[in-house]
């Protein structure tokens, strides 16, 4: 039988697993700390016990990839639960959100100890260490749910209960049943590195980062970052929303509306909170920077109204427009200009113009030409008056190093993300990445007409150039807004999930186009009423379209 490996191929028996194939491939590459923990074939990502047919087209995937970043924290995540069933059965946890490169979990009817800590990372290790097979068993959701209901996993029931698949997949080690997400790693094995960290009023589950997968991350302090996930969680939880069914079930129950004004209502509130903040320090400077798709243009817009009702006219300078000459712009590992690293930007010239722009002086701001590379002076005046303030936004506008000639007495930093507060169920949490990439998907094919593909093409060097340029800053943020709406995700869905069904077979991108549909038909579809119930000045809108703001 023939296969194709890396573009050449091979013969190999019938019946035969990846696993069984490329077994001493994977068990020499792990001695590398190369950790190929998945596969992907014929474009679809598949876990290692997959049997292989004719004319498959096999790509090994390690943990330096997005997919296999996902199987190795998938599996951590099972390992961690079947730990704390062995333990305290009666346990109740829940993997909340994440924090860098760790996910803060809490125990609802438990004290979470030290002694508690060692006792489940000593669990842990023991079935790491001896290497269990991860099994998939395939059954209808009521076998499933009448099987967990003998198995005394209330846990797992009612994660079963928040699915709409009549068929589903649960994972089995040793006498470990559980429901997860996505494919998991065939054994216990391939899953070593991790800590286990007593944390305020939970504990982290700290891994590896997606770019230095054999080593565990130096976990840094997000307690800005925690406090606002909290509030938010909290906001939501005393309404009674703190799982996808409670949200869907309002959708189901013609309470949209509701869905939409609690959320809407929590974001002005906040708004409205970060200017008078502003205010009563009287800063002069307000830098907004956050990744990819967390709507920062839109929030500029609505925090310039506030602004001018608490009587701070706002006036914006675009950090765009202090590009560095072309041939000064630096170059990234594969030649290409790298416009995303600070060394980009004319540091110095900005610095200059807002010392003057400071001290009340009159500029000409240029403006940058991206077609020849250079910066023209077309006649454009700036000045401050003594009532208004300087709204900037861009990727470096947390770090110092952008505005290191302004005194931190004159800069108000907000950091902005969508940051999903909402969880599947106890252990399968909505990644906030999943968020921002389908409201860039959407926004793209809108305003720019690129397909699904063309999004996520491009999507995992936005990753890392967010994980180099403002991920690191964050916590030096003056105020944080979230900018995730309860109900988007149930709003994107009708727009997001077509074009990922688009993406054929035959495409690179289509295993995770799959992921990335299946994802979405968990939620419960808005209908065009509930579209024309959002509001205009919604940070939704500048993505699904309709916005009253100039966001393209």
């Amino acid at each position: 039988m023939k296969i194709t490996y890396n573009g050449k191929a091979m013969i190999i028996e019938e019946g035969k697993t990846v696993f069984d194939v490329f077994k001493d491939l994977i068990l020499e590459k792990r001695k590398e700390g190369v950790n190929y923990i998945a596969c992907r074939i014929n474009n679809l990502t598949e876990d290692l016990n997959y049997v292989l047919e004719e004319g498959d087209k096999v790509e090994l995937l390690d943990t330096m990839t997005l997919d296999g970043d996902r199987v190795y924290l998938r599996g951590l995540l099972f390992i961690m639960a079947r730990a704390f069933h062995r333990i305290n059965d009666k346990a109740k946890l829940t993997v909340n959100y994440q924090l860098s490169d760790a996910m803060f979990c809490e125990i609802e009817n438990a004290e979470v100890t030290d002694e508690l800590m060692k006792k489940i990372t000593d669990e842990m290790n023991r079935i790491e260490d001896a290497d269990l097979p991860i099994k998939k068993v395939k059954m209808s959701k009521e076998q499933a749910t009448e099987f967990m209901k003998k198995e005394n996993n209330r846990v797992c029931e009612i994660q079963l209960e928040s699915t709409k698949d009549d068929i589903v997949e649960l994972y089995y080690c040793e006498d470990y049943y559980n429901y997860f997400f996505g494919t998991m790693p065939i054994s216990t094995g391939f899953v070593k590195i991790f800590e286990l960290r007593k944390y305020e009023n939970g504990f982290l589950l700290i891994y590896p980062a997606v770019f230095a997968p054999n080593v565990n991350s130096n976990f840094q302090e997000n307690k800005k970052l925690k406090l606002m996930f909290d509030e938010y969680r909290d906001r939501f939880k005393s309404l009674g929303l703190y799982t996808l069914d409670t949200v869907n079930q309002y959708i189901r129950e013609g309470r949209t509306s509701e869905l939409i004004l609690f959320s809407e209502a929590m974001q002005e509130n906040k708004i409205a909170k970060i200017v008078e903040d502003i205010a009563k320090k009287k800063k002069r400077i307000i830098l907004i920077a956050g990744p990819s798709s967390s709507g920062k243009t839109s929030f500029a817009n609505r925090l310039s109204v506030q602004l001018k009702i608490a009587g701070l006219n706002p006036k914006t300078i675009s950090v765009d427009n202090y590009f560095v000459e072309r041939d000064q712009t630096p170059l990234d590992e594969n030649g290409k200009y790298n416009f995303e690293d600070l060394e980009a930007i004319d540091v110095e010239l900005l610095n200059r113009d807002l010392k003057k722009i400071l001290k009340g002086e009159e500029i000409e701001i240029p403006r940058f030409n991206f077609k020849i590379g250079t910066k023209e002076y077309l006649g454009d005046m700036f000045k401050l008056e003594k009532n208004e303030v300087l709204v900037m936004e861009g990727i470096h506008c947390l770090n110092d190093k952008l505005t290191p000639s302004i005194s931190k007495d004159d800069k108000y930093k907000i950091y902005i993300s969508a940051l999903t507060m909402l969880n599947i169920d106890y252990y399968n949490r909505i990644s906030t990445t999943d968020n921002r990439v389908i409201r860039r998907t959407v926004r793209d094919n809108r305003t720019r007409g690129y397909s699904a593909k063309d999004t996520l093409e491009s999507w995992a060097s936005v990753v890392k150039g967010e994980e180099k340029n403002i991920f690191p800053f964050q916590e030096q943020a003056d105020s944080m807004f979230n900018s995730s709406l309860i109900y988007e995700i149930n709003a994107l869905k009708p727009f997001a999930k077509p074009l990922y069904d688009k993406i054929p077979r035959s495409n690179k991108y289509y295993s995770e186009a799959q992921r990335l549909s299946k994802f979405l038909s968990y939620f419960e579809d808005f209908s065009k009423e509930d579209l024309i119930l959002i509001p205009h000045n919604s940070l939704i809108c500048e993505f699904i379209g309709g916005s009253v703001f100039n966001v393209g």
